[in-house]
């Protein structure tokens, strides 16, 4: 009774294994190579011209690129202009189709 159902087991889990290894990865964004790093060259363009605008609250705002060039901007700022700022650089941003602004403005306590 043991080696049955062992050699069931067995059996089952042939069979299982070539479905469990041809899993779909649910990353779609990142599916080849070439997209990952034209996500990563428009994301860290935006990066270096915010950085180079010498507004302190620039540097550290998140730019997140899909493989559409579509870019979110996250982070807090302390003016409108700066939000506006950091919106114009990356639209005009090689590779960029569309920026969308989670930005928000710091109010100061």
């Amino acid at each position: 009774m043991k080696i049955k159902l062992a050699t069931a087991c067995f059996i089952i889990g042939t069979l299982l294994a070539p479905i469990a290894a041809h899993a779909e990865d649910t990353d779609t964004d990142r599916t080849h190579p070439k997209t990952f790093v034209k996500d990563s060259v428009i994301t860290t363009k935006i990066k270096a011209q915010l950085a180079d605008e010498k507004m302190s609250s620039l540097a550290h705002i998140k730019v997140d690129t899909d493989s559409k060039g579509a870019v979110v901007l996250r982070g807090k700022v302390r003016t409108q202009e700066e939000v506006d700022k950091a919106v114009s650089i990356a639209r005009e941003t090689e590779g960029v189709t569309s920026v969308k602004s989670k930005l928000r403005i710091k109010k100061d306590d």
